[in-house]
C-alpha cells in the first residue's frame, strides 16, 4: 500500500489511490459517513474500541467535519463498535477533501499489522449537507453600557439590565431607554472570573454563582447563599442543573423533565433540539467539545467546532428545531453565531452566520431566538445584541 501523502496526493488530482479498493459512491456527507462505520467495525470487532482522528482538507469548514463525525460515531456505535481515546482494538484517521468531481471521506485504519484505505464519496452537484430549510439570523443592538454586563431582557418597551453589581430597570421614553430603578447586588462574596448570571424574565429573579436573588425593598436585590439548580431553558424544554459557584460553568450535575438525575462532564452551556422527533440534548463541555445526549442524558455522539455558548430556540425551521452556536475562538476575537439543525444524530448549518465585533460572553434563549452579550474588541463595551430566528423560503 501506498503512503498516507501518497494518497492524499491521488486524491488532489481526482483519481482514486491505486492500493485501496475501489469504493461505490455514497450519496451524501451522512451516507459516507455511515459507509465508513460499518467498514470500521466489520475490521475492528463488533464491541471492540476505535481511536479516531480527525483532519479537514476540503472546503466545505467545520461544520461539514462535525456532521461528519457525528455520522460516523452514531453509524459506529449502531454496528457495535465505540470510540475510545485511550486503549483502543483499530486507530483510523478521517480525511475531509475533494477533487474535481467529489467530495470524500477516506479513511486510513491499522489493526495490528493490517492496514486499509476506504473511500466513500459523493457528487459535489449534491448538496454536502442534509438540507433542513434555510435560515436567516437577524441581529439588534439593544444596550452597550462599559460596566461588565451578564445577561439582558427586552419586552417592548421595558428592558432589565444584569451586571455584577446591580440590576437597572430601563422604560422606553420617545425612542430612547431612560433608567427608571437602580437595585444593588450585594451577597458579600468575591465573584469568580468571567462572573455569569442569568435573568428570569421579568419577575427580578436572578441566578448568580452560589446566590439566588430577587427584588427586595424596590432599591436593592436581596441575594442569598444557594447551591439550588439553574433551570435552562430550550425551547420547550428545560434541565435543571447545578453551577459550580466558584468558578464559571456547571458541574455535571443536572435533573431532565422528567426528574432523571444524571452526572454529565461539566459544561458551559446547554440546548434542546430534536432529532426527526426524538429529543436530543447538546451540552458545550469545559474541555471545549460539545457532546450530545439523548433525552435520557446518555451520550449520543460528538459535535466538532462548536464554543462554549450554545442555545436552543422554540423556532423551527424545515421540520427542524433551531439550535445557535458560537464559533471557537480564544475568548478575545470578533465572534459570530450560526444557526443548526440535528439530522441523523449530525449537525448541519442552517445559513450564514451573523458576525459581531468581539467575543460572545453569554447567550442566552430569548423568545424566538436568543439574547447575546458580545464585548467590543474595539471599544471595550459591552452590548447586548437580539438575535432573531427568520425562516427563509
Amino acid at each position: 500500500m501506498k503512503g498516507w501523502s501518497a494518497v492524499l496526493a491521488a486524491l488532489a488530482l481526482g483519481a482514486a489511490p491505486a492500493a485501496a479498493p475501489a469504493q461505490p459512491s455514497a450519496p451524501d456527507l451522512n451516507g459516507a459517513a455511515r459507509e465508513l462505520a460499518r467498514k470500521t467495525v466489520a475490521l475492528a470487532g463488533k464491541g471492540e474500541a476505535v481511536a479516531v482522528t480527525w483532519r479537514d482538507l476540503s472546503s466545505l469548514g467545520s461544520a461539514a467535519l462535525g456532521q461528519a463525525r457525528g455520522a460516523f460515531e452514531a453509524g459506529l456505535r449502531d454496528a457495535g463498535g465505540r470510540v475510545s481515546e485511550n486503549v483502543a482494538a483499530a486507530e483510523a484517521q478521517v480525511t475531509l477533501a475533494e477533487n474535481q468531481s467529489q467530495y470524500l471521506l477516506v479513511e486510513e485504519i491499522r489493526r495490528g499489522d493490517d492496514r486499509q484505505v476506504w473511500i466513500a464519496g459523493w457528487s459535489r452537484s449534491a448538496p454536502a449537507a442534509a438540507s433542513a430549510g434555510p435560515v436567516m439570523l437577524e441581529t439588534r443592538l439593544v444596550w452597550e453600557q462599559q460596566e461588565q454586563m451578564l445577561d439582558a431582557a427586552v419586552d417592548g418597551d421595558r428592558m432589565l439590565v444584569l451586571s455584577p453589581t446591580r440590576l437597572v430597570e430601563y422604560a422606553r421614553v420617545n425612542g430612547a431607554w431612560q433608567g427608571r430603578a437602580v437595585h444593588a447586588i450585594a451577597t458579600g462574596r468575591p465573584w469568580p472570573r468571567d462572573a455569569r448570571g442569568r435573568l428570569y424574565g421579568f419577575t427580578l429573579r436572578i441566578r448568580l454563582p452560589g446566590a439566588a436573588c430577587a427584588s427586595g425593598d424596590g432599591s436593592a436585590v436581596a441575594c442569598a447563599p444557594s447551591d439550588e439548580p439553574w433551570t435552562l431553558d430550550s425551547g420547550r424544554s428545560l434541565l435543571l442543573a447545578t453551577f459550580a459557584a466558584s468558578r464559571n460553568y456547571f458541574d455535571g450535575r443536572v435533573v431532565t423533565q422528567e426528574g432523571v438525575r444524571k452526572t454529565v462532564p461539566p459544561f458551559y452551556s446547554a440546548a434542546a433540539a430534536d432529532d426527526g422527533g426524538r429529543p436530543v440534548w447538546l451540552l458545550a463541555t469545559v474541555d471545549g467539545g460539545t457532546q450530545m445526549f439523548d433525552a435520557s442524558l446518555d451520550p449520543i455522539g460528538a459535535v466538532a467546532a462548536w464554543g462554549s455558548d450554545i442555545a436552543g430556540t422554540d423556532v423551527r425551521c424545515g421540520g427542524r428545531t433551531v439550535v445557535l452556536a458560537t464559533r471557537p475562538g480564544d475568548g478575545r476575537d470578533p465572534d459570530a453565531i450560526r444557526a443548526y439543525a440535528i439530522v441523523n444524530r449530525a449537525v448541519v448549518a442552517m445559513g450564514a452566520p451573523a458576525e459581531f465585533p468581539g467575543p460572545v460572553t453569554a447567550l442566552w434563549p430569548a423568545g424566538g431566538g436568543a439574547m447575546a452579550i458580545v464585548r467590543n474588541a474595539a471599544t471595550g463595551q459591552y452590548q447586548a445584541y437580539a438575535v432573531t430566528v427568520a425562516c427563509g423560503r
